[in-house]
């Protein structure tokens, strides 16, 4: 298939148009002439060049990947169907029911806007991060430091080749016996079932067995399962050690999993966590 040139890049206008900064997490700014978004915050949501945006709309550009117009659709807060509509012009076959999704609905998208009071980032069915508020970047450290590849919270819990994690600046440790290692593999193994066959998954599977002793050992256990709830003490850097609630939501069809970290309420510990936030935090909300 081909790009449609002309449609593409008028409907994209269209979207970019109707959306406004601060739906998409973006500070409003005095003098602004018009009510969506400018091309160059776009490109910025979306992590690519402002030029491409440019060339994208004006029908100069040929072909964007599939990665290109997920992130597109990701930062416009797309609907399924809306998303499924700009691959299609964009002469890309829509994501299948077998393909690992990374397309964030608007209802997440404002959980992650609006939930000041938590550390929350969005991961896929396959642990890979996809996005993550202000406050996930002040309590555990901003993961845009990490290349987007690596950015999977499987590989952290379970390292290979000698690699350390690399979604947290910081340590980060269970207040108990740490059962995540187990619900990690266990929820790997259900999203098998849910994605046959995707070769990501697989790939990720190969590689974990290959090059961890413990996941090996974990994945020949068979369990099926999720992983939901936690107790963690996050070692901040700026406020000392202070301990947070985990708690893992999964979202429909596609198993993205909302990760919330959160202190409980009237608590030193809910101090020390303002203080985190307001401690550090750069940029604003932030994705692959």
């Amino acid at each position: 298939m081909t790009l449609d040139q002309t449609t593409f890049g008028a409907t994209l206008r269209a979207w970019r148009d109707r959306l406004s900064p601060a739906t998409a997490g973006l500070p409003m700014r005095h003098g602004r002439r018009t009510q969506g978004l400018r091309r160059e915050e776009l490109a910025e949501l979306a992590g690519v060049s402002v030029d491409y945006v440019v060339r994208l709309e004006q029908g100069r550009a040929s072909t964007p990947s599939a990665q290109v117009v997920a992130a597109l659709a990701r930062a416009l807060q797309l609907t399924v169907d809306e998303r499924d509509h700009l691959h299609l012009l964009a002469g890309l076959a829509p994501p299948g029911g077998g393909e690992i999704s990374e397309h964030i609905p608007p209802g997440i998208q404002r959980i992650l806007h609006r939930n000041d009071d938590s550390a929350t980032a969005v991961f896929a069915a396959d642990w890979q991060m996809i996005q993550w508020n202000r406050g996930w970047a002040a309590l555990v450290g901003d993961p845009s430091a990490t290349p987007p590849a690596q950015r999977n919270f499987a590989l952290d819990t379970f390292p290979v080749d000698g690699g350390a994690p690399r979604l947290a600046q910081w340590p980060i440790v269970a207040f108990t016996d740490d059962t995540v290692p187990a619900a990690v593999v266990s929820d790997l193994r259900r999203a098998t079932g849910r994605f046959p066959g995707n070769r990501r998954l697989a790939d990720l599977i190969a590689r974990l067995t290959a090059g961890n002793e413990r996941f090996a050992e974990l994945w020949a256990a068979g369990e099926v399962g999720a992983h939901r709830e936690g107790r963690k003490i996050v070692e901040h850097p700026a406020v000392g050690p202070l301990m947070v609630d985990c708690d893992v939501l999964t979202d429909g069809d596609a198993e993205l999993k909302i990760v919330i970290l959160s202190a409980t309420p009237g608590t030193e510990d809910e101090t020390k966590f303002k203080l985190a936030v307001m401690s550090g935090v750069r940029g604003s909300v932030a994705s692959r």
